[in-house]
C-alpha cells in the first residue's frame, strides 16, 4: 500500500511542510498517494481533486500534489483561482524540481520542497487572512491500491 512507501517521521516532515506552506495563505495543499494510476495522471489527479472537494474552496485556492508511487507518475493540480494568478510555467518548474529529489530516491524531499514553492505562491497571491478557516484537511490522503 502506499501509505508503507513512507516513514511515520516522512509522512510527519510532509504534513508539516503543508501547515507550515499554509500558515501565510488562504490557499489549501492536499497530497494525495497511491500505488498505481491506470489512466492518465492528469485526468486522474482531477477525479481526485473532485472526490477530494478541493474545488469547494471559497476562493478556489486549492493544490493537490498526486503521486502514483510504484508506476513512477506524479501531478501538481492547482485549482482556478491559483493557476489564474501563477504563471504559464509555474507547475512545470516545481515538477521539475521535485523531479530531482525524486530521481535521487528521495520523495520525502521532493514533496516537501515542492510544496514549499507552492505555498510561497500562494502567499504571494492569497496571503493569510486573520478569520481564515482551514478548509481542509492537511493529513496525507491515500489510495485504496
Amino acid at each position: 500500500m502506499a501509505k508503507d512507501a513512507f516513514t511515520e517521521e516522512e509522512k510527519k516532515r510532509i504534513v508539516n511542510a503543508i501547515k507550515e506552506a499554509e500558515k501565510n495563505t488562504s490557499g489549501e495543499i492536499q497530497v494525495h498517494l497511491e500505488n498505481h494510476c491506470k489512466e492518465d495522471v492528469m485526468d486522474h489527479a482531477a477525479h481526485i481533486f473532485k472526490t477530494l472537494k478541493m474545488h469547494k474552496t471559497e476562493l478556489r485556492n486549492g493544490v493537490l500534489f498526486y503521486m502514483a508511487i510504484k508506476d513512477h507518475k506524479f501531478a501538481i493540480l492547482g485549482d482556478a483561482g491559483i493557476n489564474n494568478k501563477v504563471p504559464e510555467n509555474f507547475w512545470d518548474d516545481i515538477k521539475e524540481h521535485m523531479l530531482s529529489h525524486f530521481k535521487n530516491g528521495d520523495l520525502t524531499a521532493g514533496l516537501s520542497e515542492g510544496i514549499k514553492m507552492a505555498g510561497e505562491q500562494l502567499a504571494a497571491h492569497f496571503p493569510y487572512q486573520k478569520d481564515d478557516e482551514n478548509e481542509l484537511p492537511d493529513e496525507i490522503s491515500f489510495g485504496k491500491n
